[in-house]
């Protein structure tokens, strides 16, 4: 689904991801791990478009080259990236950015699609424990409520590649569940997913197919879930 070529990704001026190379596979769970200020977020939000990380090299979905187009035209092709600090936004309610993310081309059903996407965000939230539909988004959430909100979003829109960056930072031991549980629905073979996280406390509950590590900006290993218990016992030293 994803191939990323001899990639390159800079913050003013400061190369912060030097030249990785790897392929995500359809339907298949990735964890990205490794030490602070490795390169992990950076690389998801190169990946997904944020245009303050310039990229140098080759990002392809599905034989594509997205280098040259923008967040929003990624999003539209089935990306999606939750964010490792949600962003508040007074004055846009959660259901109302469903809408308009979900809004299809044809007018005649943008009343009908409302209703849908009404039911999906009440639909998620619930599961979640989260009402949060009609509240302006992540404004006087908790860290949690944020994550779990972010969660809400992928469930509606049903992305093809899911950039998960710390999802489980902030989350108490019912709430991990509940958002591991969101993942796991949504795996159906056809979606793939890469989670960045410090912690194997979300890998016991979505188990990856694949771990990668980061450090200094390289991906300096890919292997096997087995690695998660290795890093928990050894620390990053072992890699």
């Amino acid at each position: 689904m994803l191939r990323v070529e001899d990639l390159h990704v800079s913050v003013a001026g400061r190369e912060i991801v030097g030249g990785v190379s790897f392929s995500l596979e359809k339907g298949k769970i990735y964890a990205i791990m490794g030490p602070n200020g490795s390169g992990k977020s950076s690389l998801c939000n190169a990946l997904m478009g944020n245009p303050d990380y310039v990229s140098k090299g080759k990002i392809i979905l599905d034989g594509r080259d997205i280098i040259p187009i923008s967040a929003d035209e990624r999003a539209r092709l089935g990306m999606f990236m939750s964010f490792q600090n949600p962003e508040e936004i007074e004055g846009v309610e959660l259901e109302g950015l469903m809408r308009k993310a979900a809004k299809p081309a044809d007018k005649k059903e943008e009343i009908r699609n409302w209703a849908l996407v009404k039911g999906k965000v009440e639909d998620a939230g619930g599961r979640l424990g989260l009402d949060a539909g009609k509240r302006d988004l992540n404004v006087g959430f908790s860290g949690g409520e944020k994550k779990k909100a972010e969660i809400v979003q992928m469930e509606v829109l049903q992305p093809k590649l899911v950039l998960l960056d710390e999802i489980d930072s902030g989350l108490d031991v019912d709430a991990l569940k509940a958002v591991a549980k969101a993942i796991n629905r949504m795996k159906g073979g056809e979606r793939t997913f890469l989670i960045v996280t410090h912690y194997s406390r979300m890998l016991k509950y979505v188990k990856p197919d694949f771990v990668m590590v980061m450090k200094g900006g390289k991906i300096v290993k890919m292997d096997g879930p087995a690695l998660v218990k290795r890093i928990e016992k050894e620390g990053y030293k072992a890699v």
